[in-house]
């Protein structure tokens, strides 16, 4: 007689079920409804597939389309298997690497047939409709365990080179698990997938773009073709993310930025931004802005060296970790030869920063620093370089040169929540300024991680703490804790701006750090006479200027507030005769504070409205001769339907509260 499980469900109730059993069988035994909507399991919190039996008492949770976060990831797992087996069905001799879920999707990556050569986007059409075959075909996806060496012998008798390295390199104690697709088809993969195929949606997915991808992210490894996809759960959520691709493609701030003027980018210096006058305007705005912001917070400004010697970099522990992303020059060229220099082999090395952090600390351990000092708040707005694969390159957003509105708190212990709560209030305050809301989420202890458990502990609590009291771990500011994604070496809050289009976006960001300032010797003299290591809190608002600004791009769609615009008001003539009215308008604008520019040209007044209008100009003051007689203007704000004629002391009254940063207005009189 067999074994009895006890199988507990989330309701409370419990199910004995015989040995053997799987959550499928619960699914049917509950009723025919839940059997068909099961996608899959969760047996003692781990995602399964509905076929895996029990082995033994468990709590069981079965995942339905309800369940959107696992049963999207589910989907997009499988949509990239039918991807392979569809391009291998169409395209004999291309072998197979790996396919994971993406964020909105999938991927797969290819090794073409040498004799076919890479897919291009002229192929998708027919991928596509391969996958709606499988799809419909309603194939049962079926999990097997597979002796290494027997895996490994298939892949290399079926020419899959990748995919028999990839199973030798796995550790020897991992179970190697293969899927079949029907009889026909497999993929090595560790799972868990939907029952069948026919689970997915075949109008819920869309290919989108082929690129190229180098074996294992390695530019010495073969180049592979790296097919592209977003996948959803039905229809209507497919339609809905391509709509926000559309709109997202109208806001793309690479576009608009070349749209208006603001910078653009080269082959002569990959990843380093060249901004031109107006889009440095937004950048100097900002840093106007952050300065008197971190005034404000009792921050001290400090300016570090742009290269450092690598011993530096070795001490602090970033040379083992980052060395790869860092630009590195010798200390000095001994010798030379007509074809260049010649470097030694004992040559001492330098690295531009890829951070500001280490910098810090030595201005921190000049001179003995008390109890009383701390805490001792420094910011520097602080150019850093980052050796970036060409490839990851993409506009603002990602870039090798880029700027930090960077700083450390170098605090002691009891002051560890104060400084984390003051700094998350002076967040908000920021965040709020420029329209964005926010989600705070903390990142907790990952598995591979230094320091005890105690201190982890500790140290969640201490972050935890300071958004309780500053009133932001709340429904209302999307608080969230996210197990398993801190630095390995500390927590950390993070903030998630929500752009106007719904995408989420990193930036801000506090962690307290225990560990580089014992690495690299900082320390002060306590009460006690003794010295003690104090705790460094890295943070930051912005992330970097570059990609704030990209994103306040996307954001507005180009249409700024008006105290970031680069331009924020031209005076346009209708006729020649309202010329000498119109340099008095700009005067007088200009007085104010006002970035105005004057349109005298010989053109129709509609062809300066559009012109300007494209170029993102918040107003438009239009005069003409009854203007000029009468000291009005014509008002014509972007995006509204009509003008307004006002007196020209309301315009630029109006034009002076607009024109001034939000931090500032509080001081303008009414």
């Amino acid at each position: 007689m067999s074994e009895m499980f006890k199988i507990s469900l989330p309701d409370g109730s419990v199910r004995e079920m015989p040995e053997g059993s799987t959550p499928a069988d619960v699914a049917a035994a509950i009723g025919p409804g839940l059997a068909k909507a099961a996608l899959a399991a969760k047996i003692d919190g781990e995602l399964v597939d509905l076929s895996l039996p029990f082995k033994g008492d468990a709590n069981l949770a079965l995942v339905t389309s309800r369940d959107e976060e696992e049963a999207l990831d589910l989907a997009r797992h499988d949509f990239a298997h039918v991807l392979a087996e569809a391009v291998q069905a169409l395209f004999p001799g291309t072998q197979i690497t790996f396919g994971p879920s993406t964020d909105d999707g999938f991927y797969y990556d290819f090794a073409p047939n040498p004799e076919r050569g890479p897919f291009t986007d002229d192929d998708l059409p027919a991928i596509e409709a391969e996958m709606r075959k499988i799809i419909a075909a309603n194939k049962p996806l079926r999990r097997e365990v597979w002796d290494r060496e027997t895996l490994i012998s298939r892949w290399k008798q079926q020419g899959e080179n990748f995919k028999a390295e990839w199973a030798a390199e796995l550790p020897g104690d991992e179970p190697l698990t293969v899927y079949w697709s029907g009889e026909d088809w497999l993929d090595m993969c560790r799972g868990p997938h939907l029952p069948s195929t026919g689970k997915l949606d075949p109008a819920a997915f869309k290919l989108t773009r082929v690129s190229g991808a180098y074996w294992r992210g390695d530019q010495k490894n073969a180049m592979l073709s790296r097919i592209y996809g977003t996948g959803w759960l039905n229809k209507k959520q497919l339609a809905a993310h391509l709509t926000r691709l559309e709109e997202a493609a109208k806001r793309d701030h690479r576009k608009l930025g070349n749209e208006m003027d603001l910078f653009h980018l080269q082959a002569e210096a990959h990843g380093s931004v060249f901004w031109h006058p107006k889009g440095y305007v937004i950048y100097r705005a900002l840093e106007d802005y952050m300065r008197r912001a971190i005034g404000q917070a009792d921050c001290k400004e400090v300016k570090t060296p742009q290269v450092m010697d690598a011993r530096q970099w070795e001490a602090s522990g970033h040379w083992g970790k980052y060395r790869e992303n860092m630009f590195v020059i010798p200390d000095e060229v001994p010798n030379t030869e007509d074809d260049g220099p010649i470097i030694s082999d004992d040559a001492q090395w330098m690295a531009l920063k890829p951070m500001n952090c280490p910098a810090h600390i030595l201005i921190f351990k000049q001179g003995i620093k008390s109890y009383r000092d701390l805490p001792l708040r420094l910011v520097e707005n602080g150019c850093c370089h980052r050796n970036e694969p060409h490839g990851a390159l993409h506009g603002l957003m990602r870039v090798r040169q880029f700027t930090q509105d960077d700083g450390h708190i170098f605090c002691r212990e009891d002051q560890i929540v104060g400084e984390v709560q003051a700094f998350c209030e002076m967040a908000d305050r920021v965040y709020k300024d420029f329209g964005f809301t926010y989600a705070i989420k903390l990142a907790l202890r990952p598995d591979n991680r230094i320091g005890t458990d105690e201190q982890w502990d500790k140290a969640e609590a201490e972050l935890r703490d300071a958004v309780v009291r500053a009133g932001l771990a709340t429904e209302e500011y999307g608080w969230e804790e996210l197990p398993g994604e801190g630095a390995f070496y500390a927590p950390k809050l993070e903030w998630h701006l929500t752009d106007a289009i719904g995408r989420t976006w990193q930036v801000g960001t506090i962690q307290s750090d225990r560990m580089l300032p014992e690495r690299l010797d900082a320390s002060y003299i306590g009460e006690d006479g003794a010295r003690h290591r104090p705790v460094m809190l890295h943070r930051a608002i912005f992330g970097s200027y570059e990609r704030f600004i990209g994103i306040l791009i996307e954001h507005f769609a180009g249409k700024l507030p008006v105290w970031l615009a680069p331009v924020q008001a031209v005076v346009a003539t209708i006729v020649s005769d309202a010329d000498d009215y119109a340099q008095e308008v700009t005067k007088k604008l200009k007085a104010a504070g006002v970035r105005v520019e004057t349109d005298v040209r010989n053109e129709k007044i509609n062809y300066k409205v559009r012109e300007h209008s494209l170029k993102k100009v918040p107003h438009l003051l239009v005069v003409g001769k009854r203007e000029a007689e009468e000291q009005t203007v014509a008002l014509r704000t972007l995006g509204a339907e009509h003008q307004k004629v006002m007196t020209l002391d309301e315009a630029i009254a109006l034009l002076k509260v607009e024109a001034t940063a939000p931090d500032l207005r509080a001081d303008m009189p009414a």
